[in-house]
C-alpha cells in the first residue's frame, strides 16, 4: 500500500492507495510543531477505522509547504513505517517541465495538482485550488506547467473581515440564499461567496484570453464543491486531485506503488 501526504498550511490530507486506487482519505489540522510520535498515534487511529495496519504501508510519499512539519512527518515513517518517503521537491521526477522563472519558487501542492490533472485530462488546464491561498495553476496543451496566479482564500478574506471590522460578526463560510441579503450574516456571506465565485471567474477568463485557450477548469481543494457550484467558469471538482497527484509522482520515482 502506498500512504500519501498533502501538508498545507490548514489542514494535511492523506490518502492510502492499494493497486493503484484511493481506498481511504482523511484530512486533519496542520499543526507545526506535533512530533512523530504524535502523528503515530493519529495515523494509528485513522487506520483503525479502515482496518489498515501500519505494517500495510510499503511506500509513502510527501507533498508539503509547512517546513516544520516535514522533519517530524519524515521520522514518523522512519520509525514507524520504517522505510524513508519519497518527498516533493528538487529531484523528484515529475513528468512536467516546469516553465517558471525559478521552477524551485513553485509550491510542490501546485505541481502536484497540475501533474494529476493533465495526466487526466490530456489537453490544457486550469486547476483552482482552494486552501488557505487560492492559486490558479495553467498547465498547456503539451502539459507544461507555466505559472498561475495566487490570492488569498476564502477562510484568510472572512477572518481579515471580522478582525478588522469591530461590528461584524464570523460567519459560516456557505452560500446564502440570495445575494440582495436581508440581515447581516447573510449579507456577509453573500459578499464573500458571491464575490469569490467572481473572483475566481475573472481570473480563469482573463487566463483563457492571455493564453488563447479554452482551457478545461478543474476546481480541488477543502472548499472546491461550493464555489464550484455558483462559478460560471469551472468544469469540474476533484477534492482528491492532490492525493492522485502523489500517486503518479510516486510511481514516476519508485515505479508502480507498493502493495
Amino acid at each position: 500500500m502506498l500512504l500519501a501526504f498533502d501538508v498545507g498550511n490548514t489542514n494535511i490530507v492523506l490518502g492510502v492507495f492499494r493497486s493503484g486506487e484511493l481506498r481511504h482519505s482523511w484530512r486533519i489540522t496542520s499543526v507545526k510543531f506535533r512530533t512523530d510520535d504524535e502523528y503515530a498515534i493519529v495515523i494509528r487511529s485513522l487506520f483503525q477505522f479502515g482496518g489498515i495496519d501500519l505494517e500495510d504501508i510499503g511506500a509513502t510519499i510527501i507533498s508539503c509547504v509547512v517546513p516544520p512539519v516535514l522533519n517530524p512527518l519524515s521520522e514518523f515513517c522512519r520509525r514507524y513505517l520504517h522505510h524513508n518517503p519519497c518527498i516533493v521537491g528538487p529531484g523528484v521526477k515529475t513528468g512536467m517541465p516546469i516553465l517558471y522563472e525559478n521552477p524551485r519558487d513553485v509550491g510542490a501542492d501546485r505541481i502536484v495538482n497540475a501533474v494529476a490533472a493533465y495526466e487526466e485530462y490530456r489537453r490544457s488546464v486550469i486547476v483552482v485550488d482552494f486552501g488557505t491561498a487560492t492559486t490558479f495553476d495553467f498547465v498547456s496543451p503539451r502539459g507544461e506547467y507555466l505559472g498561475g496566479a495566487i490570492a488569498p482564500g476564502l477562510s484568510i478574506s472572512s477572518e481579515a473581515l471580522f478582525s478588522k471590522a469591530s461590528k461584524l460578526p464570523r460567519v459560516e463560510l456557505a452560500q446564502p440564499p440570495q445575494v440582495i441579503a436581508r440581515n447581516t450574516v447573510n449579507s456577509i456571506q453573500a459578499g464573500l461567496f458571491f464575490g469569490y465565485a467572481g473572483l475566481v471567474d475573472g481570473i480563469v477568463n482573463r487566463m483563457k484570453k492571455e493564453a488563447g485557450e479554452d482551457s478545461f477548469v478543474l476546481a480541488t481543494g477543502g472548499l472546491c464543491d461550493a464555489i464550484a457550484a455558483a462559478s460560471e467558469t469551472i468544469d469540474r471538482s476533484d477534492p482528491y486531485l492532490a492525493l492522485k497527484g502523489l500517486r503518479l509522482i510516486h510511481e514516476r520515482n519508485k515505479g508502480a506503488a507498493a502493495e
